[in-house]
């Protein structure tokens, strides 16, 4: 599961592109008293949900209008994902974009995602990115991914994790690891991650598979053990996490991508528009520390970088998802 360097996130921890964006001078972008719906296909409550509205209310700010959060969980994050995709492209509404939706989602679900990630949208930005961990509870006797890897030999099935879901990215990277690792284990699915961690800390589950963002609060606070994650490099903040690679896993190289969307054919004016205040709610003091506090990424991609982003995505992530025999049946 090698994936190129250039769809990670560590570089943008500590330089932030910033792209030439033009702001339309024209007519306004949003003539109606409307406000702007922005759908998060994930439910409410995580950390991804929480820095997605954190950084709308700065694009609010600096487009001058109404933007309201709204969750839309469901199928691997296709099902709200699918809304935007059939709304009219007039700027009224849009999409957190994510890798479990517009690429993993896509494969697996087939013929029942009726929208491309390419054709039927318009990428604004990619405006963040995180890694994936494996995590167990600390009264656990599991210390390492190595002795994960032998308690799963000696009990084969016996051990369960939580994910986001059926067809999620936690989900598909614990498929992979645990055919590289020639072990086997039980999915527990979840419709979102929040409740995960506080089954496992509370004793219901012995381990999951989250996001740094996600995990980073219950990590510092001792509440979960990190094993390993999925970003080529250590990460500064958490010095002391090892990653798959280096533990022999080389293939297990996986970035967690979010950005933002509209529906295809939404008016150019509009898309620079949100481009440029996407850029400046990136560099916002209050998102700023929000993303240093869980060790997020920030995006480096806008508009047609963000477009070939996801299309070049798609393409490496495909024959991978399908090598994997992940299903959603």
């Amino acid at each position: 599961m090698r994936i190129p360097r250039r769809g990670l996130g560590l570089a943008a921890l500590s330089n932030l592109a910033a792209p030439t964006l033009v702001r339309a001078q024209s007519a306004p972008a949003w003539p109606r008293a409307q406000p702007i719906r922005f759908i998060v296909p994930f439910a409410p409550g995580g950390t991804t949900d929480i820095i997605a509205r954190i950084l709308m209310a700065e694009v609010s700010r600096r487009i001058g209008q109404t933007v309201v959060v709204e969750n839309r969980p469901g199928a691997g994050a296709t099902l709200g994902t699918g809304q935007v995709a059939r709304a009219a492209p007039d700027g009224y509404t849009l999409v957190l974009s994510v890798i479990s939706a517009m690429v993993v989602g896509k494969v697996l679900y087939g013929e029942r995602v009726t929208w491309d990630p390419d054709q039927d949208f318009a990428h604004v930005a990619m405006v963040m990115s995180t890694p994936y961990l494996i995590l167990v509870r600390p009264d656990l006797p599991i210390r390492t991914l190595a002795d994960l890897v032998a308690e799963a030999r000696r009990r084969p099935d016996a051990l369960s994790y939580g994910s986001a879901g059926v067809g999620s990215m936690p989900h598909l990277v614990m498929v992979r690891f645990l055919q590289a690792a020639g072990i086997s284990m039980t999915h527990v699915p979840y419709r979102g991650a929040a409740q995960i961690a506080t089954d496992v800390a509370g004793g219901v589950l012995p381990m999951m598979v989250d996001s740094l963002t996600a995990a980073s609060a219950n990590i510092r606070s001792g509440m979960l053990r990190p094993l390993a994650h999925s970003w080529p490099e250590r990460i500064p903040a958490f010095p002391d996490i090892p990653t798959f690679r280096e533990l022999g896993f080389g293939d297990l190289v996986v970035d967690g991508w979010s950005g933002i969307a509209a529906p295809a054919r939404t008016p150019r004016p509009i898309l620079e528009q949100l481009a440029t205040a996407t850029r400046e709610a990136l560099e916002a003091p209050e998102v700023a520390r929000r993303y240093a506090e869980t060790a997020t990424a920030p995006g480096r991609h806008f508009l047609e970088d963000a477009q070939r982003f996801v299309r070049e995505e798609l393409a490496a992530w495909t024959p991978i998802i399908r090598a994997s025999g992940a299903t959603v049946d």
